[in-house]
């Protein structure tokens, strides 16, 4: 009877180990196309960087439109207080 059990389950472990390799393979071909967008990112970065453009600024605005208006009004006021705590503003 063993040997019964282990021919029943050499299909499933099979399964198992073809999904496994689907998952990883998967996985891989995203990363891939991570590595890839994240390089065209870097030549838009640097094609604006040519045309007389800060990055750096250009950075945060691209991160400032990510957020909720609500939150980044929040976070605006914040940042005034303290720099007017600080007499950093005019």
């Amino acid at each position: 009877m063993a040997n019964a059990a282990v021919r029943d389950e050499q299909p499933a472990h099979r399964f198992a180990k073809d999904q496994l390799k689907a998952f990883v393979e998967r996985v891989e071909r995203l990363e891939e196309e991570k590595k890839a967008i994240a390089d065209d990112i870097r030549d838009v970065y640097a094609e604006a960087k040519v045309n007389g453009f800060d990055v750096k600024a250009l950075r945060t605005v691209v991160r400032l439109r990510k957020q909720d208006i609500n939150e980044r009004k929040e976070q605006e006021a914040i940042l005034d207080t303290y720099l007017h705590a600080l007499g950093m503003l005019g």
